[in-house]
C-alpha cells in the first residue's frame, strides 16, 4: 500500500492501482471518455488529466494511465487542470457534427454533458468539418462517424470484451474513422450484432435503431429482469415510456457483467405489445367453431370443471402438469402445487428437466444434484484450460461465448470437443472432432491416460469419491489407438488434451447438448464427472462439471 494526496485528502492505495481509481475510491469524481473499468486503460481522450506533484515537480498526466506513488500530491480540478479540459473538448468539437437535436442520444451524450459542464458551446478552430457517409448496413444499429470522438471505447469492447474484433480504427490523421477490414459491411464481418460497442459509445457515433422512437429524458422508469433466451441469466434493464417498453438496457449481473447477445439486446421484449398476442381468456364456441372473448371467471370455472370431471371419472392420474423451461420457479412451484394439491398426483414436470433429462440424471447418480457445479464467472475467468465438450456457446449461449474468447485473451488454453467445426474451435489448442455418439469412448480414452501418466489425484479420490478401482478396470482397454479408432481422432491430440486437462490447476469442463442428446446421454454425463473426479477438479474455483442449459 502507498500514500498520497487527492485534494487535499489522505489517500491509501495498492500499488499499481491507477490515480483514477484511487480517486475514485474517495469519492473524487474524474471525467473520461474513454476509460472503460476493468480494461487496460487507452488514454485517448485526454479528459482525465490532472497535476501530479512529486518531488518538488509538477506536471499534467492522465489519471487512468498514472499510478499511485508515495508521497504523490494530485489535483483533479485546478484551474489548469479544468483548463486542459476545455482545450481538449474544444478540438473534440472542430471535427463533431453539433446538431444536437436531431441526434438520437441527445441527452444521453457524455461529451454534451461535459461541454455543458466545461461551458464549452461551440468550438474556437475554424475550418471546414468533412461530411463522411453513414453507415447503416447493420439492421439493428447505425454509425454516423461525423458523430464519433475515436475514443476507441466500441473498438476496446469489440476486440477485449466481447472478443470479436469486427471494428477498428482506419486512416490516420484527420482521415481517421471507426470502421472494418477493408470496409466490407458489418454484416460480412464477425460482428455479432450484439450492440454491446453500441452501449458504450459516449456520443451518438452508434446508436440502436429502436433510439428514434425515444429520448433518454422521456423514459419514465427502468426495470430490473433476466433476459427469457437462454439459461446464462443476463441481467437487463427494460426501458419504459408510456408503459410501453421501448428499449433494454445492460445490466451489471453477475453472469453478464454488463454485456448481453442480440437475442438479448434486440429481440427480447418486442412480442410483450404484438398486435398477435392474446390478452384476453378464448372459449371456442361449439356451433361456430370460433373462439370468442370470455371472461376470467367463466374461463377458470370452465377448465376447472373439465379437470374436476376427469377426476371423477377417472382418477387423480388421469391427470398431469406440464411446466415451462422458461417459467420462474415461483410458478413453477405454484404450478406443481395445484397438481399435487388440486388434481392429487404427483404427475408434474418441467421442460428444463426433458431437454437435460440426461444431466439431471448422470449428475444426481455421480454427484447427488443435476447442475452446474461452478458459477459462470468462475469457469470462465479463472481456469488455465477449458474443455468445452458438445458446446457451442457462441450461439447458443452467445455472452458466455463472449466471455470464453476472453479467457483465451487471457492465455487460457481451450480443448474442443466437437465433430463440428465451431467458430470457437479456431481458437482452440486442440480440437477433438469426435465421431457423434462416441462421448463415452473418448471420455473413457481421456481417464485411460490420466491413469497411464499416473495424473490421478489419490489424495481427492481416497477422501471423496467411490469406486475408483472399477473405474480403472473399466478404462484399462481404451488405449488412445483404440479410442481414436473409435472417435475417428489422432491418438496424439487425444492423449495431449488428456495431459493438458490433468496437468491445469484449474480447468472446468463446460457441455450442453452434444452430450446429452443422445441414446447414451445419460452415461456421457456420468463421464464427464468420472472425469473431473479423477484429477480432482470438483469443489474448487475454476473447476468442475458444468451444463450450460437451453
Amino acid at each position: 500500500m502507498v500514500r498520497l494526496t487527492i485534494d487535499g485528502k489522505a489517500v491509501e492505495a495498492e500499488k499499481g492501482t491507477s490515480i483514477l481509481y484511487a480517486a475514485e475510491s474517495v469519492g473524487i469524481k474524474i471525467p473520461t471518455l474513454c476509460y472503460i473499468k476493468d480494461l487496460l486503460p487507452d488514454g485517448s481522450c485526454r479528459m482525465c488529466m490532472v497535476e501530479i506533484e512529486n518531488k518538488g515537480r509538477t506536471k499534467m498526466e492522465t489519471a487512468c494511465n498514472a499510478q499511485v506513488a508515495e508521497g504523490l500530491v494530485v489535483t483533479t480540478n485546478s484551474e489548469k487542470v479544468r483548463n486542459a479540459r476545455r482545450n481538449v473538448l474544444d478540438l473534440l468539437l472542430s471535427n463533431h457534427k453539433t446538431d444536437c437535436f436531431s441526434c438520437p442520444s441527445n441527452g444521453d451524450c457524455k461529451l454534451q454533458d461535459l461541454c455543458y459542464e466545461y461551458g464549452i458551446e461551440r468550438t474556437t478552430y475554424e475550418g471546414e468539418q468533412t461530411e463522411l457517409p453513414i453507415d447503416d448496413s447493420n439492421p439493428f444499429f447505425t454509425y454516423n462517424p461525423n458523430l464519433c470522438i475515436l475514443c476507441h471505447r466500441c473498438v476496446n469492447t469489440c476486440h477485449k470484451l466481447v472478443g470479436r474484433g469486427a471494428i477498428d480504427t482506419m486512416q490516420r490523421g484527420f482521415d481517421s474513422k471507426i470502421g472494418t477490414p477493408f470496409n466490407v459491411d458489418l454484416t460480412d464481418t464477425s460482428c455479432e450484432s450484439c450492440g454491446n460497442c453500441v452501449q458504450a459509445c459516449p456520443t451518438g457515433a452508434l446508436t440502436m435503431n429502436r433510439r428514434k422512437n425515444y429520448r433518454k429524458y422521456q423514459i419514465d422508469k427502468k426495470v430490473l429482469t433476466t433476459c427469457p433466451h437462454c439459461a446464462t441469466g443476463c441481467q437487463y434493464y427494460l426501458l419504459v415510456k408510456n408503459n410501453k417498453i421501448v428499449d433494454v438496457e445492460a445490466a451489471d449481473g453477475p453472469s453478464n457483467k454488463g454485456l448481453l447477445c442480440v437475442k438479448g439486446r434486440s429481440g427480447s421484449f418486442d412480442f410483450v405489445h404484438s398486435k398477435e398476442r392474446i390478452k384476453y381468456p378464448l372459449i371456442k364456441n361449439h356451433e361456430t367453431g370460433e373462439f370468442e372473448r370470455a371472461t376470467w371467471d367463466e374461463a377458470l370455472d370452465l377448465v376447472a370443471s373439465k379437470f374436476l370431471e376427469i377426476k371423477r371419472k377417472y382418477g387423480s392420474d388421469a391427470l398431469a402438469g406440464f411446466a415451462c423451461s422458461r417459467s420462474p420457479n415461483e410458478d413453477c412451484y405454484m404450478m406443481q402445487k395445484l397438481v399435487r394439491c388440486a388434481f392429487g398426483t404427483n404427475n408434474v414436470d418441467n421442460c428444463a428437466r426433458v431437454c437435460h433429462s440426461a444431466s439431471v440424471a448422470g449428475l444426481a447418480m455421480t454427484l447427488g444434484s443435476g447442475a452446474m457445479t461452478n458459477p459462470i464467472e468462475d469457469i470462465t475467468k479463472n481456469p488455465d484450460v477449458i474443455m468445452l465438450v458438445g458446446s457451442n456457446p457462441e450461439e447458443a449461449h452467445p455472452v458466455v461465448g463472449m466471455q470464453i474468447r476472453q479467457a483465451v485473451q487471457r492465455g487460457c488454453k481451450l480443448i474442443v470437443v466437437d465433430p463440428r467445426d465451431i467458430d470457437l474451435a479456431k481458437k482452440a489448442d486442440i480440437h477433438l472432432k469426435l465421431k457423434p455418439g462416441t462421448n463415452v469412448a473418448f471420455a473413457n480414452g481421456i481417464m485411460h491416460v490420466i491413469i497411464e501418466e499416473g495424473l490421478q489425484d489419490m489424495d481427492f479420490i481416497n477422501e471423496r469419491t467411490e469406486g475408483y478401482e472399477r473405474i480403472k478396470e473399466i478404462v484399462k482397454d481404451y488405449t488412445p489407438e483404440k479410442v481414436a479408432e473409435i472417435c475417428h481422432i489422432d491418438a496424439d491430440d487425444l492423449r495431449k488434451a488428456a495431459i493438458m486437462y490433468a496437468k491445469a490447476d484449474k480447468a472446468p469442463i463446460i457441455y450442453c447438448l452434444g452430450v446429452t442428446e443422445h441414446s447414451t446421454g445419460t452415461e456421457g454425463v456420468m463421464s464427464m464427472s468420472n472425469m473431473s473426479m479423477l484429477v480432482g477438479k470438483l469443489g474448487r474455483e475454476g473447476c468442475g462439471v458444468n451444463p450450460i442449459r437451453g
